[in-house]
C-alpha cells in the first residue's frame, strides 16, 4: 500500500477514535464510542424497562454477553424520539416498556454462537416452538449484525396504566409457547399483542392477518405512535423499531450495556 494511502487511513481512524465513533462497518470496543449515547431513564424516566438479555428470560436462557446492567442505552436522538412517543401514550392511558435497546456486538456474537449449538434448546418451548434451531439463520431470526448495535433501534411494547404487577421469571419453570393466548403464556404485564416478545413465529409479523381484534388494535396503536415520533417498524417483529434518521446507520458499537458507559 502506498505510504500516502496508509497515512490517510491512519488519520481517518484517529479522527474516528477522537470523535468516539467506530470505523463504519466495524464494532467499536472503546468506551469513548458511547459519548453520543444516553441512558433512557435520564431522558424519559416514566418508560418502563424489562431488559430481557440482562436476565435468564430470553431465547438463550442466560444473561447475554455485554449486558452488565439491566438498563436501556440509546443514541440521544432515539431517546428523545421515545420521550415524544411516551408523552402521546400517557395521555391515552398507556406507557411504553422497552425490552432491549442498544445491543453490543459481543451480544450479537453470543447469539450466533448459541444458534450454532444445536443441542442447546432449553428455551425452545417458549420462544421458537415451531422452528427448527438449524433454520434460525436461514429464516432470518439470527444474524451476524444487528441494527441494535447502531444505537437507535429498540424492542418495546405497550402497558396499560397503572401497570399490573409482573412476577419475575423463575429459571426452570414450565414454558408456554409465545403465541399461546395471553392468559396462558408468561404473565408479562403488557397489553395483548398477539404474541410474547421475541416470538420466532410468523404470528409475530406486525400485520399478520391472523392477529385480529384487541391484539391487532394494540399493534396498530404502537405502530402509529412510533411512526408519528419518527420511527419505522421491522415488519417481521411487532416490537422492533428504528429511528428514521439514525445518526450511525453504518456503525456497529461494542461497549457494554452499563450506565458507566455513558457517563
Amino acid at each position: 500500500m502506498p505510504i500516502f494511502s496508509r497515512r490517510v487511513r491512519g488519520w481517518a481512524v484517529t479522527l474516528a477514535a477522537l470523535a468516539g465513533l467506530a470505523v463504519p462497518g466495524t464494532a467499536e470496543a472503546t468506551p469513548a464510542a458511547s459519548r453520543a449515547f444516553v441512558a433512557l431513564s435520564d431522558v424519559a424516566p416514566s418508560i418502563l424497562q424489562d431488559i430481557r438479555y440482562a436476565t435468564d428470560h430470553n431465547f438463550v436462557g442466560r444473561r447475554i454477553d455485554g449486558y452488565l446492567e439491566p438498563t436501556c442505552l440509546l443514541t440521544r436522538q432515539a431517546a428523545e424520539g421515545l420521550r415524544k412517543a411516551q408523552a402521546r401514550l400517557l395521555r391515552q392511558g398507556y406507557t411504553l416498556k422497552v425490552y432491549d435497546c442498544y445491543r453490543p456486538q459481543r451480544a450479537v456474537d453470543h447469539f450466533v454462537r448459541w444458534a450454532k449449538d444445536l443441542a442447546d434448546e432449553k428455551m425452545k418451548a417458549e420462544f421458537y416452538p415451531d422452528v427448527a434451531k438449524d433454520r434460525l439463520f436461514a429464516d432470518g431470526y439470527i444474524a451476524a449484525k444487528s441494527g441494535h448495535s447502531r444505537g437507535s433501534t429498540m424492542d418495546l411494547t405497550l402497558v396499560a396504566l397503572p401497570p399490573r404487577f409482573q412476577r419475575p421469571y423463575l429459571p426452570g419453570e414450565p414454558l408456554k409457547p409465545c403465541y399461546a393466548p395471553q392468559h396462558q403464556r408468561f404473565p408479562d404485564n403488557m397489553v395483548d399483542m398477539g404474541t410474547g416478545f421475541d416470538c420466532f413465529d410468523p404470528l409475530a409479523h406486525t400485520d399478520n392477518p391472523a392477529i385480529t381484534g384487541v391484539a391487532q388494535r394494540n399493534r396498530q396503536l404502537l405502530k402509529n405512535t412510533m411512526t408519528a415520533a419518527g420511527f419505522h417498524n421491522l415488519p417481521e417483529e411487532w416490537w422492533h423499531y428504528t429511528l428514521d434518521a439514525e445518526p450511525f446507520p453504518d456503525t456497529y458499537f461494542d461497549f457494554p450495556v452499563s450506565r458507566c458507559s455513558v457517563r
